[in-house]
């Protein structure tokens, strides 16, 4: 026992979980025979096998099952000494971030900026994905922190809640630079999202309602895309309008209102509550810090 490594216990713990090697190495950003000389190194440490391994994977004996609890508790421990005792210039960890397009190209560089500041020592991974994919990779334990559209309803999720992002109508000024100047939004193409996200569905219903279902939709996974479009006057947009301010100082866009705006859009940092890391919460906390002055 008194060769017990935390390290070995938490692998030991990623391999219970994914129920593969390969797997745990990835979430632990080890190799796999580093998790496989870890495994090794814990049962002969403690004298029994911990798990069974068939074609399928890995399944914990029934001393590995027993062993699971302690090493939460080991877990927990080593996460509170972290958080109480460690300077924050020590930690020396990996992050993987998953965020939307809508935050990479506003704030993310601030937020970065500021983790480093915290935890010079850190190696962050940054994933630019949709919402939906990015639950999906949290869910998975394919990344650390998402920062999308949320908040996420899971009871083994943490959710820190972050401003609303405002939309507004854009388009290209044309002949006419009058915010005022009429457009007819059942004859000219929409950018917008992409198709399997909520800002899409919504505006979708909401030009239904209005239109019909003649309305032309311009969907994509691109921000940047959408904005190119309406400049080059090939159609218009309802976007971020913390995305629009240079492009209307420079006079490639003119806000323009047609009566009606879809709703904010609803951010979350979010991450999964179980088992507890210090780091991905101060990681949340200063993503709400660092947002809020982006209001």
């Amino acid at each position: 026992m008194r060769r017990l490594k935390l390290d070995h216990l938490q692998t030991f713990l990623a391999v219970a979980q994914y129920r593969t090697v390969s797997k745990a190495a990835d979430a632990l950003n080890l190799t796999q025979p580093a998790v496989t000389s870890r495994i090794k190194a814990l049962e002969e440490t403690l004298g029994t096998a911990l798990f069974e391994r068939n074609a399928k994977g890995m399944r914990l004996t029934q001393r590995g099952d027993l062993l699971v609890h302690y090493a939460q508790q080991f877990q927990h421990l080593s996460n509170l000494v972290e958080e109480r005792v460690v300077d924050a210039h020590a930690v020396e960890q990996l992050l993987r971030l998953g965020v939307s397009e809508t935050i990479a190209q506003s704030w993310l560089p601030d937020f970065v900026g500021a983790l480093r500041a915290t935890y010079p020592r850190l190696k962050i991974e940054i994933s630019v994905d949709i919402s939906l994919n990015l639950r999906q990779q949290l869910m998975g334990r394919e990344i650390d922190l998402a920062i999308l559209l949320g908040p996420i309803s899971e009871y083994t999720v943490d959710n820190t809640v972050l401003p609303d992002v405002p939309l507004a109508w854009f388009r290209a000024p044309g002949e006419d630079p009058d915010p005022a100047a009429p457009v007819d939004l059942s004859r000219i193409p929409i950018a917008t999202y992409a198709k399997n996200t909520r800002p899409y569905r919504e505006l979708r219903a909401a030009m239904f309602e209005r239109f019909g279902p003649e309305v032309s939709l311009f969907p994509s996974s691109s921000l940047s895309s959408c904005f190119r479009l309406v400049e080059a006057g090939l159609c218009v947009g309802a976007l971020p309008m913390s995305l629009a301010d240079r492009s209307v100082a420079a006079g490639r866009l003119v806000q323009f209102d047609p009566g009606w705006v879809p709703a904010p859009l609803q951010f979350s940092a979010s991450y999964l509550s179980e088992p507890r890391n210090h780091l991905v919460e101060s990681a949340a906390t200063i993503a709400r810090e660092i947002s809020l002055q982006e209001v």
